[in-house]
């Protein structure tokens, strides 16, 4: 498997701080260089500096406050369990004093702006702490000690000049309006780094990073108890593993002779049909077999609650219950609007990666388009690059779509995803003398052939029964089958 070979040494870079944001930006920044994080107000821009001061011995580190006081600084990040005591701290944040008799505000007190003591100041905490990294937050605020643009402009890229020239990696927060845009500071920045968020996600964004590569787009960005984290877009072609391409069978003889042997490792597959045919069901027998073999599968549930499935599956022989216990089966139920698609795809790498899953089902489709929240494109471009992934590693993906119509017009998938499958299995209910029953078949089989006529399909108190080719019915994709001559739908071996 490939990893970060191609994106710089990362024993040269200093950390960000914030678990993802190495892997985007290269490895971390490069030392002696400025960077620049900007987004609106509440994105996370002084938490992600709190994270980069931390990133090593933190008494190598150095923020100079121009917003938020000291104490407040450290009360929000003991608030995440970012412990700032041992960092030096330049607080030249506004204080009550700044108000005159006249109830006036300045940001800054005037003898110190007119005789040069704010830059003195920072000059003497530089050499003094002789810092490694250094966190300015927020930059901006220096335009208050400028007369005009182009002063500031000047005072800025002699502030970072001397920065590094003393070896220092600094990092600095924009606080972007209409009225004070910062369109200066992001040329004079080695790097930007785009903060974003709304009402259900938070995302980041690189646009700049002189001397490297660095992975462009949107990137999920997640702030618990923890702090921040970045969760890396799923990018397939950066992974590859060795496998052998051999079938995973179900199990059940007629319905491995309906696939040539089973689901390939390394494909993608689609099981569709309606609502209770049996979907689910059918994937999970593929685990049940592949449990025997000592494999490990991972069952993502989007749209049934996992004690619901565990009774299902103990009436109907598939012992479930055993499995988990004995680690070779792993259910995870995802919350509407839980997460992100990287978030997602992030745990799905862990399971692949580290704790060796052979099988994944991602149960429902539907259900991870309500779940991962994300536009209509922006979903079916993630569950492909996943889909890809998973082919890449080895594993046998299962993907459960459900059909609206019980009967009726035939149709593949509810939605546009079966351009991605390897595999189409498809489950059908058949109305034939005001009874319901069920038939299977494959539509769609990329690496081997497979059997082009329907078989019934029933689960029983036993498991899933599959019966034999249902040769002589017509008109059973429309789900109103007629029989061509005078054999029996219900004779069975």
């Amino acid at each position: 498997m490939t990893t970060d070979d191609n994106r710089g040494v990362f024993e040269t870079r200093v950390q960000t701080g914030v678990p993802g944001l190495d892997r985007v930006v290269g490895g971390g920044y490069i030392p002696g260089r400025s960077y620049m994080i900007r987004g609106k107000p509440g994105a996370g821009k002084t938490l992600a500096g709190v994270h980069f001061l931390l990133s090593g011995d933190p008494a190598d580190a150095l923020f100079v406050n121009l917003g938020e006081p000291e104490h407040d600084v450290k009360r929000d990040a003991e608030n995440f369990g970012l412990d700032l005591d041992g960092v030096a701290f330049l607080d030249l944040s506004p204080s009550a004093d700044s108000f005159t008799e006249s109830q006036s505000y300045d940001i800054f007190p005037a003898d110190e702006v007119e005789t040069g003591g704010i830059t003195e100041r920072i000059v003497d905490a530089v050499r003094e702490h002789e810092p490694e990294r250094v966190f300015v937050d927020p930059m901006t605020q220096f335009r208050y000690l400028a007369p005009d643009d182009y002063q500031f402009r000047e005072q800025v890229l002699s502030f970072l000049q001397f920065l590094k020239e003393e070896d220092c990696t600094t990092l600095f927060t924009s606080q972007n309006t209409a009225a004070t845009p910062d369109d200066d500071l992001q040329f004079m920045s080695d790097g930007i780094v785009h903060l974003d968020h709304d009402s259900e996600r938070r995302n980041l964004r690189v646009t700049k990073f002189r001397g490297s590569e660095f992975e462009g787009g949107d990137h999920a960005v997640r702030i618990s108890d923890d702090g921040m984290r970045v969760y890396p877009r799923l990018r397939p072609d950066e992974y590859q593993s060795e496998f052998d391409p051999a079938s995973v069978p179900s199990g059940i003889p007629e319905m491995d002779a309906l696939l040539h042997g089973g689901l390939e490792r390394g494909t993608v597959s689609i099981i569709s049909g309606p609502s209770g045919v049996g979907k689910t069901t059918t994937g999970a027998q593929f685990m049940k077999e592949a449990a025997g073999r000592g494999e490990r599968s991972v069952i993502y549930m989007f749209e049934e609650s996992e004690q619901t499935f565990l009774q299902r599956c103990s009436a109907i022989n598939i012992p479930v219950e055993a499995m988990i216990e004995r680690g070779t089966l792993e259910l995870k139920e995802i919350e509407a609007l839980e997460r992100s698609a990287p978030e997602f795809a992030n745990d799905v790498r862990y399971e692949v990666e580290e704790n060796g899953a052979d099988i994944v089902m991602i149960d429902g489709i539907q259900g991870y388009r309500l779940a991962v929240h994300g536009e209509e494109e922006e979903l079916t471009n993630e569950i492909h690059a996943l889909g890809r992934y998973l082919k890449n590693m080895g594993v046998t993906t299962i993907l459960v779509s459900e059909i609206a119509d019980i009967t009726g017009q035939f149709q593949a998938t509810e939605v546009n995803v079966s351009y991605i499958a390897d595999n189409i299995v498809f489950l059908r209910y058949l109305e034939f003398d005001g009874e319901l029953r069920k038939a299977i078949g494959v539509l769609k089989k990329r690496a081997s052939d497979f059997e082009r006529n329907l078989r019934e399909y029933e689960i029983t108190q036993h498991g899933i029964r599959v019966g034999d080719q249902l040769t002589n019915l017509q008109g059973i994709l429309s789900g109103t089958p007629e029989w061509t001559d005078d054999d029996e739908f219900d004779e069975r071996d």
